[in-house]
């Protein structure tokens, strides 16, 4: 278990400061396609490649940063799934750890809500995706609801130290299809975990992929241009870089204005996801999810407040889930089908 979200139980480093601030607010996205993207990093920050190297090392030893490597986009090279049980508060931490266990689990919270402990499940294909299920309904004794994404109108969770406004790009349409190839599988494979922190990092992953490492900055620079990679760069863990509370939105809103309604809410400054997903009634009625971060749970709700009126929804039926305890949190691992890059689990 990673921590309380509303109460700090242990200490934990403080947010980067100086030219480390500056090194992960910068390279959050646009991270350097070259044979020493480091030395590209340390160029732009005035410093020296190692210790460029060094910062970055002690970031992820912190914890403050996950890693520097790829965002893949839901859907595109296998498939994912919000998913939510309610679980007797007795046995809580008991679920939460088996859900925890499974490699296909990479977010695992407890929300304030009967139902109470919300995670992400990601496989290499929906088989798998509804085996996993299963066995945590096996394994738990409890139902699982699954809630897959049907339509994406926002997804960055990059954090701007500063206070500065949230990238702006174009939502992805509903069902788009792009086509990779076993090989670009093979390079996802080998970076989802993270680019190696050395000097040349693509020469590594080259090593342990047998892709040539002019091929792999090309392949990457394609996977990023397609959307398949929707951000490529310094990985954060929002709650480490002061964005303490946060809150999943969800709405009841008209299917007929669902698009539009997600596409204002998007526009929010507020607002870092934004997505409909199915219903599940009668006991969940909810089709429009976003989700908002912040420091304080006060200015959280504003910040909702304020969201509602803008767009419209402040009539539609709506609740507001609470993060209470993060269990677990890294990057989706995919099995892509390949041998020695399946999918595993990772403490964080």
């Amino acid at each position: 278990m990673d921590g309380d979200l509303t109460r700090q139980t242990k200490e934990r480093p403080g947010e980067p400061k100086g030219r480390a601030r500056r090194l992960v607010n910068e390279f959050q996205r646009g991270f350097p396609l070259s044979p020493r993207p480091f030395r590209d990093v340390a160029a732009r920050l005035d410093w020296s490649e190692a210790a460029v190297l060094d910062a970055l090392t002690d970031l992820v030893e912190d914890g403050v940063v996950s890693r520097v490597g790829p965002v893949i986009r839901p859907n595109t090279v296998g498939v994912s799934a919000l998913a939510a049980m309610a679980v007797p508060a007795a046995r809580l931490e008991e679920v939460a750890g088996l859900v925890s266990r499974r490699p296909e689990v990479n977010h695992n919270y407890e929300r304030e809500h009967r139902f109470n402990l919300w995670f992400v499940l990601a496989a290499g294909d929906q088989d798998r995706l509804e085996a996993t299920v299963r066995r945590i309904e096996a394994e738990s004794g409890l139902p699982v609801m699954v809630l897959p994404m049907l339509d994406d109108y926002y997804i960055d969770l990059g954090f701007d130290l500063d206070g500065g406004r949230k990238p702006r790009h174009a939502a992805a349409a509903s069902g788009d299809a792009t086509v990779i190839d076993d090989v670009d599988r093979r390079l996802l494979a080998a970076i989802q975990d993270g680019l190696p922190l050395s000097a040349e990092p693509y020469a590594e992953v080259a090593a342990v992929s047998g892709i040539d490492e002019d091929e792999i900055l090309s392949r990457l620079g394609d996977l990023i241009q397609a959307g398949v990679i929707k951000r490529f760069g310094v990985i954060v863990r929002h709650y480490e870089c002061g964005y303490r509370h946060n809150a999943m939105v969800v709405w009841d809103v008209p299917d007929d204005a669902v698009h539009a309604a997600g596409r204002r809410l998007a526009e929010q400054e507020a607002v870092r996801l934004c997505y409909r997903r199915p219903r599940r009634l009668p006991d969940w009625p909810y089709n429009l999810f976003c989700m908002v971060h912040g420091s304080d749970r006060d200015g959280v709700r504003t910040e909702v407040e304020r969201a509602s009126v803008a767009t419209g929804l402040a009539n539609c039926r709506r609740d507001i889930l609470f993060s209470v305890r993060r269990f677990k949190q890294r990057g989706a691992r995919y099995d892509f089908g390949l041998d020695n890059h399946s999918a595993r689990s990772d403490p964080a």
